[in-house]
């Protein structure tokens, strides 16, 4: 697997520039261009049944509800203990969706003072990296105001950005740094809204992902805090070896419920997440430079052409899986 070496593409000057407020609407409210064109066309994924889906229905709810009764008892218990129990809760949420997750790669998530960088495709991506890592996530400011979820997150601690006020964005940059001195894990987003995702099997009709570049201001608390960076792709599959799927990427015109009765409809839907090499910048890093580089680890996926079927046939896995939960 290709890795980065941050010596050699990580140079500049360490002082940030001021903000300069207001920014352009495109920088300061980022926005999916996802809708249903993003998705594959329905005679290309298997669904389960009307029963199976009502089953799914209620323990998901359960298990998300669950995250409610948990919260007395944290103060009680140690940090790893804390730990434990997010990851319990994270998988629990998959597997009551019915969703599958699989870790993979060379790289591996640090257990402090790391700035988790990941590509953004739906609402189970956070799920997904709490199901790995006791990461302390950064969200949107309007995931405050969803249901269960909103309360969650604001109770463990979730740092949200407002991205309607720009000019508290280096605020925000100040409590992620601060996070990261504390020798904590902390999760984001750096594309700032969702994306379709990379799927190139059947039935996909348009991919509208990448549009949007990585934003630089949060790697700058990476640099500020002497963290690494580790970047995380994360992508979903219908089938244990099938092609990746845009089946759960929440679309811009659409509810959290939608995107979630979609999700559980699928028939062996898979999360897959991918820890690539940490990139580790020096205290003089260019965040601009720091940002290009994880993503360019990160999105190379979605533009390598499939291999020959002749090529394909009996080739080893690139990858070895190391976690498959079957939900």
């Amino acid at each position: 697997m290709d890795t980065v070496d941050p010596s050699g593409v990580l140079p500049g000057p360490a002082i940030v520039p001021p903000w300069r407020p207001p920014l352009p609407a495109p920088l300061a409210q980022p926005r999916s261009n996802c809708d249903s064109g993003c998705l594959p066309v329905s005679s290309f994924h298997r669904r389960v049944s009307g029963l199976r889906r009502a089953v799914r229905a209620v323990a998901l709810v359960g298990a998300l509800t669950s995250g409610l009764a948990l919260l007395p008892f944290l103060p009680f218990l140690t940090g790893s203990g804390r730990h434990a129990a997010g990851r319990w809760w994270a998988r629990a949420v998959l597997a009551a969706a019915g969703v599958r997750l699989v870790v993979r790669g060379a790289g591996a998530v640090p257990r402090r003072r790391a700035l988790l960088v990941a590509n953004h495709n739906s609402w189970l991506d956070t799920v997904a990296l709490l199901a790995v890592s006791p990461a302390r996530m950064t969200a949107k400011h309007d995931i405050r105001h969803w249901p269960v979820i909103g309360v969650l997150a604001t109770l463990v601690g979730t740092i949200f950005i407002d991205r309607r006020h720009p000019r508290m964005l280096p605020a925000t940059v100040a409590r992620i740094a601060a996070a990261l001195r504390e020798d904590g894990l902390v999760a984001v987003f750096p594309a700032g809204t969702t994306g379709c995702g990379g799927a190139g099997g059947p039935g996909h009709r348009a991919d509208n992902s990448l549009t949007g570049r990585w934003r630089p201001a949060v790697f700058q608390a990476a640099v500020d805090a002497g963290a690494v960076v580790v970047p995380i792709r994360l992508s979903y599959r219908e089938g244990a070896n099938g092609p990746d799927s845009t089946i759960a990427t929440f679309l811009s015109a659409e509810s959290l419920f939608a995107c979630a009765f979609r999700v559980i409809a699928v028939r062996g839907l898979t999360a897959v997440v991918t820890v690539e090499p940490a990139l580790h910048p020096d205290l003089d890093a260019d965040r601009k430079v720091l940002a290009r580089a994880a993503e360019g680890v990160v999105r190379p996926y979605r533009r390598r052409p499939a291999p020959a079927p002749a090529a394909a046939a009996g080739a080893p896995a690139p990858v070895q899986d190391r976690l498959d939960l079957a939900a």
